[in-house]
This record gives structure tokens, C-alpha cells and sequence, in this order.
């Protein structure tokens, strides 16, 4: 588990993987140095232009940004005074690299957000170590942001995050017209079993649901929340209806068989979880308010059919099961 005290290689290798730079320049001779500076511990995306470092900000947000000052149209302040003004790209470290170092341009690039200025022609060693020390305070700041959206009991984030990402995640599907898959999940006759095992054993059941939950989870851009008491939900971004529907499953069928025992279970003396599940799709209308409502229908439904099930449908398609 990464922590605030979790050395720097291993916030560099375990919380990311391979971290992403993007190398922001003109020259594509300046990007072939960065390149080979950096080609073998990180993913090295690159850009030739102003323009074209928003665009790849905006679809493929790297973990941090070299970015040339002098390039033709837009130069470097003014991308990395747009970066900062947007929600989806302000937290993403800049480091200016440029040959025109001077007080009053680092002054300005300080300025408009930039972290840090690197001056060319660059030294290998000196550059490695100023993105290995950027890279790692902005995965800190992202753990103490990740915090204040984690849910307390079971780890996995809880209703804020969830309402804020299903928002950021509807509105990339309506852009790149992709699909948008919502689960929502709920502990089937949770409040017997805390009758009859007590809220210890009831906690306990929740946080080995969430990370069952956690562990069906097929992309980096999967989530799952708790939503509230025994209920959870999951955001399935670029997921269809028939992919959703199968991780639905392997869901209900993975808390099944962690066999928590319940006397009060219709099967087999087990903890079971009814699903609901909505897909947003091409031709959808509505919004995320309408595939949340959707999902929680289909929830009723899985409860109404016997619980210990899953029932799914399109928003605004024929509902099938």
C-alpha cells in the first residue's frame, strides 16, 4: 500500500508504473536528447507545438511536462498558463527547458505555475534527478487529494469521489462518443446480518466485499465506490453493455464465493449481493443523473427477481437481463 512514507522508487515503480513525461519542443532534435535521457525508465510522449500539448494534456494526461519557452505561435508561458487553468490539467508539474534563462523569465514562468526551470543545453544526471523529485511530490499530492475521497471503513473511494468522477467520466464519453457503464451493488439482507453477528462482523463483511469488488476491476480508469451503508458502485469508462454486464457477474459471483457465512441467506447460508447495471451508448440521451437512476431501477429489479442476481439495461434502449 503506498503511503506518505513510501520511499521514492517505489512511488515512481509501484503507484504508476511506468511514470508519463511529455517533451514539449520545437527542435525535434531537443526531443531525441529528452528522449534518450529518459526512453528507458519512463513513457517519453512528445510535441512540437503549443497546441498540440493541450490536445495530448487533455486526452492523455502525463504525470509531468518538459516544455520549451521559445516555440513559434504559442510559446511555453502561455500553455502552461492554459494547463493551469484547467480543472482536468492544473495539477500536472511543468518544468520550463530553455536556453534564455534569465530572473526576469524564471520570475514569469514561476509565475504562471511552472515548478521548476532547467536551462539547455541540459545535463543528463541533473535533469534525471529534478523530474525524479517533481514526479514524487506530485504522486504525494495526489495521495493527500486520493485521501479526502476515501472512504473510511472499506478503502475504496466513497460517494463524493464517485459523484465527481461519474461527471468528469459522462462528459469525456459524450465527447469521444464512447460507451459509459455504471454498477451499483447492494449486500443482500445486510441488516439481519448485523442483528445476528454484530457490527464488527458486519464491518468486516463490507471491507472484504469492497476489495473483492476492487479485485474484478479491469482498467486503470475502473472504480469502485461505497455509495452508502451496504451499498457500492462502480464506474466502468469505455465499457459496453455486454463487458459490463460479464464483470456484473464475475462480481456476484466472486461475493458469493468468498462465503461469508449468513443464517438469514436464501442461499446456501452465504453472503449474496443483488447488481443493477446501465450502459450509456451512442445514441443515448439523459445525463449521468439518468444512467445512475437507471442502474439503481435495475437494482430494484435484481431484488424484486429473488436478490443474489443481476439485471442490466441500455439508457434509453430496451432493458434486458
Amino acid at each position: 500500500m503506498i503511503t506518505l512514507d513510501t520511499p521514492m522508487d517505489a512511488l515512481l515503480d509501484s503507484s504508476h508504473g511506468k511514470p508519463k513525461l511529455l517533451v514539449v519542443d520545437d527542435q525535434p532534435i531537443n526531443i531525441q536528447v529528452m528522449h534518450q535521457v529518459f526512453g528507458g525508465d519512463y513513457q517519453v510522449f512528445m510535441a512540437t507545438s503549443g497546441p498540440q500539448a493541450l490536445s495530448i494534456c487533455q486526452a492523455n494526461p502525463p504525470d509531468l511536462v518538459l516544455l520549451d519557452v521559445v516555440m513559434p505561435g504559442m510559446d511555453g508561458f502561455e500553455v502552461c498558463t492554459q494547463l493551469k487553468a484547467n480543472d482536468a490539467t492544473r495539477n500536472i508539474p511543468v518544468i520550463f527547458v530553455t536556453a534564455h534563462t534569465d530572473a526576469a523569465q524564471e520570475t514569469h514562468g514561476l509565475s504562471v505555475g511552472a515548478v521548476d526551470f532547467i536551462s539547455k543545453p541540459v545535463n543528463p544526471a541533473v535533469v534525471r534527478a529534478r523530474v525524479k523529485t517533481h514526479l514524487t511530490l506530485k504522486f504525494q499530492s495526489d495521495l493527500l487529494r486520493n485521501l479526502v475521497f476515501l472512504d473510511g471503513l472499506t478503502g475504496v473511494f466513497n460517494r463524493r469521489y464517485f459523484d465527481q468522477q461519474l461527471s468528469v467520466e459522462w462528459a469525456r464519453s459524450t465527447r469521444s462518443n464512447s460507451p459509459l457503464s455504471v454498477i451499483m451493488l447492494d449486500v443482500d439482507h445486510f441488516k439481519r446480518f448485523n442483528d445476528r453477528y454484530g457490527h464488527q462482523s458486519g464491518d468486516d463483511c463490507l471491507r472484504q466485499i469492497a476489495q473483492t469488488l476492487k479485485s474484478c476491476l479491469k482498467r486503470p480508469a475502473d472504480l469502485v465506490a461505497r455509495y452508502g451503508g451496504e451499498e457500492f458502485a462502480c464506474i466502468l469508462p469505455e465499457t459496453a453493455f455486454d463487458d459490463a454486464m460479464g464483470m456484473a457477474v464475475e462480481m456476484e459471483h466472486k461475493v458469493r464465493a468468498q462465503k461469508i457465512p449468513h443464517e438469514f441467506s436464501h442461499f446456501d447460508g452465504v453472503v449474496t449481493a443483488s447488481l443493477g447495471m446501465a450502459t450509456r451508448t451512442l445514441d443515448s440521451a439523459g445525463d449521468a443523473l439518468a444512467l445512475v437512476g437507471l442502474a439503481d431501477a435495475q437494482l430494484y429489479q435484481a431484488k424484486q427477481n429473488g436478490r443474489g442476481r443481476v439485471c442490466g439495461a441500455m439508457l434509453n434502449a430496451s432493458a434486458r437481463t
